[in-house]
């Protein structure tokens, strides 16, 4: 320790010394003097938790020419390179003990091969610079949800993105003193060229689950290192998968019911297939949009946003469509704009904003004009496709009152969503827990877009839309989920929504406003305010209550002719999609629990006796009522 020490005072200022070492915590010392004498930087700067620190980033930003003033106020924008524009999944990679073994559809690499790559990219990365410690706190402050943590990194940009995102962490580091349990990050930009990040086939981003540390060089992409994010997410499936609580990719929504009633729904959607939308519906509250943690709470599962802001996909956001974020984005409040479209007059655009865009102006590409193209002749689009936005929940009209409870919120229903267009109804729940995780959850699949990779309808499974996320064996992780809502009583109802279903001609048979519907029906049946139709494979809506719903909060005529050909039960199309499922498990996930097969086969059996008496296609009015 007196080396750590020595080391500390000799390169930090007095007042950063005393700022670092107020926190009583060895461990913490002995990462940022490690993380020193590793990238040798040329200043270091301790962030607290003012209003005072925080500027001092926001500004510093600006100064580095990391984020560009825009003409409103507190309003930025920030360019990534131009080949470092998404969470790069090759060289996003676990570091894993010689012997051990997470699963073949986990990325991994041998840890001390790992270890010393990654550490000879960041040896005097930050020659010149000034590396920022940061401390941030994942899930409400002072609460038994909290995960301290420590962010280093030399990019202004990626702290100031933090510091919308999280909570300040400098005050809870001072109350758990010298505990060891928190998560450590560190990052560099690397080299730089032009203001980005030069060096992109040397970009790594590797996870050490043992440490509850993650590295990250060569890249500023928000996704790569934004450590509290996603990479965060994986450090916290393993660690709630050891104490026994859940780390899902999930929004969590406050549904608005009858007499003032709020009932709260926590959802896990695949990329392009609503979960922005759900969690921002009209006349509802948003607690958070991407992450949540649960745990078990006076015979209640309850759930928190591990976030206090949004970094979100910005193409398609419009006045029409997303009244509440839109008015964020254009009125003065903090927001740091990426990849967008900056005209002379420094007012951003991007693509599906409901207006017409600039022909000219400055983009991730560097200056640019209409018709401009790429070294390999693909034109450069206004806006890139991936383009983002970071603003805090606080500074939307729909914030929800609970966003920063300690206890969380008490889960009244689940929600997994992906895309399918001829096999799902709208909206449909589960019998039970465990059908729920297995049949909803376990089993979500997503078809791509045309828009996204020139093939529609490939059907891309997902289990509970945290595929890309965990750090556990596959198997264990269905596992956990099923063990949760043991001991609780009345456990969370889970429904599953598809909001893409189309007819023979591939026209949607929904609107995209029906959502509201869907979810407003399931806040009815959490409280048993309505009865259901029993399906093969769930319980669906009757007519009437759902016709009223449409009637009251759409205003809108739902006919017994859209009813029937949107929750008519497709047996072939159902038990294809089982098939499917079931093989992927068979054959790819080696843990996988006996429950899952024996669910199956319960379902396959259910499906084909209805069949035999309905013939493939069952029309709800031919079921029962329950």
């Amino acid at each position: 320790m007196n080396n750590v020490n020595e080391l500390l005072k000799e390169k930090l200022t007095t007042e950063n010394y005393n700022r670092l070492t107020a926190l009583d915590n060895p461990k913490m010392h002995d990462f940022v003097a490690d993380a020193i004498e590793l990238a040798g930087p040329a200043s270091v700067f301790v962030c607290t938790d003012s209003e005072e620190d925080r500027a001092y980033i926001r500004e510093l930003a600006i100064k580095n020419g990391e984020e560009i003033p825009l003409n409103t106020p507190g309003h930025t924008c920030h360019f990534d390179g131009y080949r470092d524009q998404a969470r790069d999944k090759a060289q996003t990679k676990y570091l894993l003990p010689s012997g051990s073994d997470l699963g073949a559809s986990l990325n991994s690499i041998e840890k001390k091969v790992g270890v010393e790559e990654v550490r000879s990219f960041l040896k005097d990365s930050m020659v010149g610079r000034e590396m920022l410690v940061c401390f941030f706190c994942l899930g409400p402050i002072d609460s038994d949800f909290s995960i301290p943590c420590i962010q280093i990194t030399d990019s202004p940009y990626a702290a100031h993105s933090e510091t919308i995102l999280y909570r300040p962490g400098y005050e809870q580091f001072r109350k758990t003193g010298s505990s060891g349990d928190f998560f450590r990050f560190i990052h560099s930009e690397g080299v730089m060229e032009n203001k980005v990040s030069k060096d992109i086939d040397k970009r790594r981003i590797y996870i050490d689950l043992e440490e509850n540390l993650v590295y990250s060089v060569n890249t500023q992409y928000g996704g790569n290192t934004i450590g509290l994010k996603k990479l965060a997410l994986r450090l916290a499936i393993q660690k709630a998968s050891a104490e026994g609580w859940l780390a899902e990719h999930m929004f969590i929504l406050g549904a608005h019911g009858p007499g003032g009633r709020v009932t709260y729904f926590a959802g896990a959607f695949p990329s392009a297939c609503g979960k922005t939308s759900t969690s921002m519906l009209p006349g509802q509250t948003i607690v958070g949009d991407d992450i949540a943690y649960f745990r078990k709470k006076d015979g209640q599962i309850r759930c928190v946003n591990v976030e206090k802001g949004i970094f979100g996909i910005i193409r398609d956001v419009n006045s029409k469509d997303d009244p509440i974020i839109y008015d964020a984005l254009t009125g003065p409040c903090e927001v740091i704009f990426s990849n967008v479209l900056i005209d002379g007059a420094k007012k951003p655009h991007w693509l599906g904003m409901g207006a017409e865009l600039p022909t000219e102006g400055t983009n991730h590409s560097g200056k640019w004009h209409k018709g401009k193209t790429d070294s390999n002749g693909n034109e450069i689009t206004p806006s890139h496709k991936n383009a983002r936005y970071c603003l805090n929940i606080p500074d939307l009209s729909n914030r929800d009152p609970l966003l920063d409870d300690p206890n969380g919120v008490p889960v009244g229903g689940v929600i997994y969503g992906g895309r399918d267009s001829d096999t799902l109804v709208p909206v449909e729940q589960a019998f039970n827990w465990a059908e729920g995780i297995i049949i909803k959850g376990a089993c979500l699949e997503s078809e791509t877009t045309a828009a996204t990779l020139g093939k529609e309808g490939v059907r891309t499974f997902n289990l509970m839309s945290n595929l890309d996320f965990l750090s556990i064996p596959l198997g264990r992780y269905i596992q956990n989920n099923l063990d949760f809502a043991n001991g609780i009583e009345n456990p969370p109802l889970i429904f599953l929504v598809n909001y893409f279903l189309k007819d023979k001609d591939g026209k949607y048979l929904n609107g995209m406003a029906d959502k509201l519907v869907w979810i407003l029906w399931a806040e009815l049946r959490v409280n048993g305010d309505v009865e259901a139709i029993e399906t093969p494979t769930g319980l669906i809506p009757k007519y009437e209550d759902l016709e009223k719903l449409f009637k009251e909060h759409l205003d809108a005529q739902y006919t017994q002719a859209d009813y029937v050909e949107q929750f008519a039960i497709r047996i072939p199309k159902n038990l294809a999609k089982l098939d499917r499922v079931e093989k992927i498990y068979k054959e790819k996930v080696s843990d996988t629990p006996q429950i899952v097969f024996d669910t199956f086969a319960e379902v396959r059996k259910r499906m084909k006796a209805a069949g035999g008496k309905h013939g493939d296609y069952i029309s709800p009015f031919d079921l029962e009522t329950i």
